[in-house]
């Protein structure tokens, strides 16, 4: 096939040798229209075929596809018994405590739920607190890790003492059919639920708050005194009250977890979306 540098050049060879020879000879009117059929031809193909041609990509795309693939590869071989071990855990945990999961690929935030006799009892918590994490508290939890290895080197192997998990945020949502619903604001961190915040709307909706109006809404609201200004006894008996709808130490220690292996699938899928996209 020739290409298209080929055709543009001989497109004017060929003019040139149509006018030379009209000018030797006599014009007749029924061929005068034929040579110029013949060059017509080909000039319309050079046009419509040169529009099917992709354009070179520039040197910065070439070298940021291949980091790109490169990143994907390393991430998908890594921590991969890791991996599948904690999901695994988390399945377990999941079922035995009934919850039902919604959990959106793309989304950020994981909504379990569940029944409570006549309650309808919500976690939600997002993908976005591991990403907040500060580049001090990761120092911070080194230092300590140092300290604490130091202290008790003796006795003890390298890697025994428990990984410190990160702190997420969490909000609990307790609803009742005719009485509204209550919201409870807590951190979960190293399996403890820290409650801050302890809040009652008469319309559960406001608890929830899935759109902006209402959230603006719930915010004009008194919220409730900060928990831990509560008298002591009152404490242990709303973190009791939690307990009693599932909502303890083990779900504490699995939603960090949740949220490191929702992140990575997260991640994977931002790699091949962006690969694509630049290599397209």
């Amino acid at each position: 096939m020739l290409s298209l540098r080929t055709i543009s050049r001989a497109v004017p060879r060929t003019v040139s040798r149509s006018i030379a020879t009209s000018a030797l000879r006599p014009a007749l009117p029924k061929f005068t229209p034929q040579p110029w059929k013949q060059v017509s031809k080909p000039a319309y193909a050079a046009f419509s075929t040169s529009s099917i041609f992709k354009a070179p990509a520039a040197e910065g795309d070439v070298e940021l596809l291949a980091k790109l693939e490169d990143e994907l590869k390393h991430e998908k071989s890594s921590d991969v018994p890791e991996f599948k071990e904690q999901q695994e855990v988390i399945q377990e945990i999941i079922k035995a405590g009934e919850w039902q999961v919604k959990d959106v690929e793309g989304e950020q935030e994981v909504v379990l739920s569940k029944k409570f006799g006549n309650e309808k009892v919500s976690v939600s918590f997002t993908v976005a607190d591991i990403q907040n994490i500060s580049e001090q508290e990761d120092f911070d939890e080194s230092a300590l890790s140092d300290d604490m290895g130091y202290e008790n080197k003796e006795g003890h192997e390298e890697g025994e003492l428990p990984e410190p998990s990160f702190p997420a945020r969490v909000n609990v949502t307790i609803e009742k059919p005719t009485n509204g619903a209550v919201l409870i604001q807590a951190v979960v961190q190293d399996g403890v639920f820290a409650i801050e915040e302890v809040s009652h709307f008469a319309k559960a909706e406001l608890a929830l708050a899935q759109t902006a109006e209402k959230d603006w809404s719930r915010q004009s609201l008194y919220a409730g005194p900060p928990f831990e200004n509560l008298d002591e006894d009152l404490q242990s008996l709303w973190e009791r009250y939690i307990e009693d709808r599932g909502i303890n130490a083990e779900l504490a220690t699995m939603i960090p977890d949740y949220i490191s292996v929702k992140e990575q699938k997260e991640y994977l899928r931002w790699l091949e979306n962006v690969k694509n996209f630049v290599g397209a």
